[in-house]
């Protein structure tokens, strides 16, 4: 038995998804009897419907009611189109929710460090896009605590971020993808570049590139666990500019693995070996809280597969 709206209550969706459609069913086809036969209602159902609607709308009658079928007044030719677009466009949004669903279409937008942008995220969309290429992307890119900021504000879906700088982490849900070793880069004619691991201490006299002054909140962080404080010859903040001032001699410099894949030939990576802990995790980040839309998901599965391409990353337990 059908569940009747309260006529005496204008509730939009007992109004679009009952009353409306019960009332373009009446119009379509100019009988009471043939709509409640395309619906699945009796009769009689379907003419409280429609008493239903003409009381919320003032008590104006919409249809005349004839000897054979009933005809639009006046003012039911005037509801007409306020019915059919706001039917259509919940037909609409229901489209759209179970595309959104389904991964089929839809949009995201993220977030991303730069180092994350060398590798990470160019094999994930990668991914992504050949699985779901109608989803429309947009991308950030900006450091931890911008891209929390945003992703706070409701301007991002999304953050892919890391431990570096110490950022508050707490009031988020973060989706663990690796934990990133750290390599020195130093010249091809370096005395240690036929080494394997090292510790850091050796390096304690160089000079060092970095993209701070200072090596706090850096990955130099490294250095002054391994108990020396970093001379910080040049400060360089693109991936590609350390490298030449490396490769030209000007110092050494640490590359986070998530960079090594783009590193130049005439410098060569030493692993770092640094016990205490990673030299950075590196998450999927949410606000706490905040649904994560199915593309959101399947994106953060994008990401997990590409962090396993990542040379010498500890990934998470499955």
């Amino acid at each position: 038995m059908a569940v009747m709206p309260n006529p005496h209550r204008l509730d939009v969706p007992d109004l679009a998804t009952v009353w409306l459609r019960v009332f373009l069913e009446v119009a379509r086809h100019g009988s009471f009897t043939v709509a409640a036969r395309t619906l699945g209602w009796t009769q009689s159902a379907v003419s409280r419907q429609i008493s239903s609607l003409e009381a919320a709308l003032g008590g104006a009658p919409l249809f005349d009611r004839l000897p054979r079928g009933v005809r639009l007044t006046e003012a039911g030719r005037l509801v007409v189109p306020y019915a059919e677009t706001v039917t259509g466009a919940l037909r609409g949004a229901a489209r759209e929710l179970a595309a959104l669903r389904e991964v089929t279409d839809g949009r995201l937008r993220f977030g991303a460090f730069p180092t994350a942008d060398a590798a990470l995220v160019p094999h994930a969309l990668g991914i992504f896009r050949d699985r779901h290429p109608r989803v429309r992307m947009s991308r950030e890119e900006g450091l931890t605590p911008a891209l929390l900021e945003r992703l706070a504000e409701g301007r991002l879906d999304l953050a892919v971020v890391s431990t570096t700088g110490g950022a508050p982490l707490s009031a988020y849900e973060l989706h663990h993808l690796l934990d990133e070793p750290l390599y020195v880069a130093v010249p091809a004619g370096h005395p240690l570049a036929g080494e394997g691991p090292v510790r850091l201490g050796r390096l304690s006299d160089a000079d060092w590139i970095s993209g701070s002054p200072r090596p706090e909140g850096t990955l130099l962080d490294a250095a002054l666990r391994q108990g020396f404080r970093p001379r910080i010859a040049h400060v360089v903040g693109e991936w590609t500019a350390k490298q030449g001032y490396v490769a030209a001699g000007l110092g050494v410099a640490l590359v986070p693995a998530l960079a090594a894949e783009s590193v130049r030939t005439d410098i060569v990576l030493l692993p770092v070996l640094d016990e205490e802990a990673p030299a950075r995790t590196v998450y999927a980040a949410v606000v706490r809280g905040r649904s994560l839309s199915p593309a959101g998901a399947a994106f953060v599965g994008a990401l997990r597969e590409a962090a396993g391409r990542i040379p010498g990353a500890s990934l998470p337990m499955a």
